[in-house]
């Protein structure tokens, strides 16, 4: 058999071979774009949705009422803002058997407002005929709160502003917490750096928890009708967690939307981003020389300002060390 022979029966063998790794690879280029897709629109629908947070109608629910992060989240705008956008980019707007089917994907959303968060989440209620219907809902706002083994409670904030109830005084007291933390007995008001550790241990463990729950549920539901695709809480770093309690904002999920031969899985958060950010002023100590970075509020006369930071660690980042107001 000669040479060419062998050349056509290869190219016999290894065509359809080739064929199926060109289709393979077309569907995964596909696949990547549709993800892509996807992670954008949720991150810009959630962005959308957490910037409308602080729009109020009535002022004395503005920033600054007894903080500048005081705010009553109009939920009801957040969602509708989410939901356009999500639908919009997903080329949906006009499709509302489509937006139902994406509703099923969205097990979960979370508002974190000032003083507690609400739940957004598929719930069974009966209509007025008596008749059980399932679909997302808003539950009860649920309170920051926290208690001891001496049975004080305490109702945290997005910042120092409490509600506690002091067991020992039997009575409640409200204010900033260096104000009330030396007329009460509960220890954890008198130990400020541990305050702020709780204080943010407990918002993001109350989250989750009820983010596991219902998520959860949400799988109980699929299951009996039909999906197969097991929702859960997704790994969520702590970075992104600690950023999440400094803020109101917004969480949504979308999980188990079969993409190709996967399934896409995805969460987002946007802030109403009203916290103003103290500027870290970087500049160059004209004594010695040496770079620092400290906070506006500090003043250092001997030092020559060059950059403006909106945190710490980008400043030290850049090569400056820190300074404090007291050294």
């Amino acid at each position: 058999m000669k040479i060419t022979d062998f050349s056509i029966i290869f190219v016999c063998m290894m065509f359809p071979l080739f064929m199926i790794m060109g289709f393979h690879v077309q569907d995964q280029r596909e696949v990547q774009l549709l993800e892509m897709k996807y992670r954008s629109a949720l991150r810009t629908a959630v962005q959308d949705g957490g910037r409308v947070l602080n729009m109020n109608e009535q002022q004395e629910l503005e920033a600054g009422y007894h903080s500048e992060k005081y705010f009553r989240v109009d939920k009801e705008l957040a969602l509708s803002t989410f939901q356009h956008t999500l639908y919009m980019n997903m080329d949906i707007e006009d499709d509302p058997v489509a937006q139902g089917t994406l509703q099923t994907y969205i097990p979960v959303i979370v508002i974190m407002d000032y003083d507690g968060y609400y739940v957004y989440t598929s719930g069974e209620y009966q209509d007025h005929n008596g008749n059980t219907l399932r679909e997302p809902l808003w539950l009860a706002k649920k309170p920051y709160t926290y208690s001891d083994a001496m049975g004080n409670s305490i109702h945290f904030t997005l910042d120092q502003y409490i509600e506690a109830y002091d067991a020992v005084l039997a009575k409640w007291v409200k204010g900033q917490v260096e104000e009330i933390g030396k007329d009460t007995a509960i220890p954890l008001l008198q130990e400020h750096d541990k305050f702020e550790q709780v204080r943010r241990a407990t918002i993001v463990s109350l989250i989750q928890e009820d983010l596991a729950y219902y998520i959860n549920r949400h799988n109980e539901w699929a299951a009996r009708n039909g999906i197969s695709y097991l929702f859960t809480l997704p790994t969520i770093s702590q970075e992104e967690w600690n950023n999440s309690v400094d803020d109101i904002g917004m969480m949504a999920f979308i999980q188990g939307i079969p993409v190709g031969d996967r399934y896409y899985n995805d969460y987002a958060l946007g802030g109403g981003r009203l916290v103003k950010v103290p500027d870290i002023y970087g500049g160059v100590d004209k004594v010695t020389g040496i770079k620092y970075f400290y906070r506006a509020s500090c003043s250092f006369p001997q030092m020559r300002i060059d950059e403006v930071y909106h945190s710490a660690k980008d400043a030290a980042a850049a090569g400056y060390y820190e300074k404090t107001c007291d050294n």
